[in-house]
């Protein structure tokens, strides 16, 4: 497969020097006959994964517990009314 480097870097809007499209384009021609070799393999009886190994979730159980009492939570609160914490005027 022939991929033009030029062609690339217009889509990415990179500006790449002669020496960069030299070095750039060879790894890329490396990458793709690595995938080449790859299509080589026979992989019909191997189901499709999204990973190798299995992964599970360590979640813990939803369990509802009773939140913090309203002055507990204003407790440490820099700058505070009654019932809100006060924070700095920020749009004019």
């Amino acid at each position: 497969m022939k991929i033009s480097i030029e062609h690339i870097a217009h889509l990415a809007r990179l500006f790449l020097s002669e020496k960069e499209k030299e070095l750039f384009g060879g790894q890329l021609e490396g990458i793709l006959n690595y995938m080449e070799k790859l299509n080589e393999l026979d992989t019909k009886d191997i189901e499709p994964t999204s990973h190798v190994i299995a992964i599970n979730n360590i979640t813990r159980d939803d369990v509802p517990t009773p939140s913090l009492a309203r002055e507990e939570a204003l407790l440490n609160a820099p700058d505070k009314t009654d019932k809100f914490y006060r924070v700095p005027k920020i749009i004019e």
